[in-house]
């Protein structure tokens, strides 16, 4: 991601000084793409290393949601920029302004090869990684920022048909609105504590009944997900009679990693004796203290 961020900086000052000389929107659009670029990376890059510190007392699941923040935060400078280059793009519409079309076409090959460049190096990241995922969207913008602004820039050396700089802009905020609004609603319902994909309570509850010997019902299930790659389980357990709690909870557990994937998992063992409708507000842990009946 360093390198990356490298350089995007780098051809980031070419392309404003290229918009500006050669009067491209589509150049300039890309320019301030490659601007939030940057500073996505950059807190991008500050999450991940900030997200390795270890919990403590007052943090106790340490600082890894920072990489769920700053991906927020990049898929609202996503919206922020694609709205600008809209506005930008209409008023060129009605107030045409004169390109220089050799200019903006060789800034606009400059910018592709970079983005490529880019691109390949975050590639080789974790696209399971919200952060990464966020980074690669920024620059696959880029991209296709850097793409229609070469074909604006051969259609007007061709015909001199100036309004195709504008209206490419407006195709190119479109499909970087679409991926906002992808990555803003992916992380928010993390933020929110949303049930992650695949860990419906509903699966959980039926899979727990059928095959785990010792589960009698399971209720009261919530996950939620601390980052894009580590999800959380809680949930009550009523179990046959004679069986210890700890056995309960060791088999939960067991089947939750194989099934479900998640190592962290907190059982309450309620007592036997409930009935469905006792247990659907059951809190009691079959007397047992919290090393034993809860974890």
């Amino acid at each position: 991601m360093l390198w990356a961020l490298v350089v995007i900086v780098v051809f980031m000052v070419v392309e404003v000084v290229g918009g500006v000389m050669s009067g491209s929107l589509a150049l300039l659009a890309d320019a301030g793409h490659m601007v939030s670029d940057g500073a996505a990376l950059a807190f991008s890059l500050a999450a991940l290393r900030v997200g390795r510190r270890s919990a403590t007392p007052r943090m106790s699941y340490g600082y890894r949601r920072l990489e769920i923040l700053a991906a927020f935060i990049n898929g609202l400078a996503l919206f922020a920029i694609a709205i600008w280059i809209t506005v930008e793009a209409v008023q060129r519409f009605w107030e045409p302004v004169g390109v220089m079309a050799g200019t903006m076409l060789a800034v606009a090959i400059a910018g592709l090869v970079a983005n490529i460049v880019a691109f390949l190096i975050l590639t080789g990241g974790s696209r399971g990684n919200l952060n990464m995922r966020s980074a690669l969207l920024h620059v696959l913008g880029d991209l296709l920022g850097s793409v229609a602004a070469i074909v604006a820039a051969v259609v007007i050396i061709l015909t001199g048909w100036t309004p195709i700089d504008p209206l490419l802009s407006i195709f190119v905020a479109l499909i970087v609105l679409k991926s906002a609004w992808q990555l803003v609603r992916s992380t928010g319902h993390i933020l929110l504590e949303g049930t992650p994909p695949g860990l419906e309570p509903d699966a959980i509850k039926a899979d727990l009944e059928q095959n785990v010997a010792v589960v009698r019902m399971a209720h009261h299930i919530h996950a939620w997900s601390i980052t894009s790659e580590q999800h959380m389980l809680t949930l009550h357990v009523v179990p046959h009679e004679g069986v210890a709690p700890s056995d309960v909870i060791r088999a939960v557990r067991q089947r939750v990693a194989e099934r479900f994937s998640i190592s962290h998992v907190t059982v309450q063992v309620e007592d036997p004796g409930h009935n469905d409708g006792d247990a659907a507000h059951g809190n009691d842990c079959n007397g047992a203290t919290s090393g034993q009946g809860c974890s």
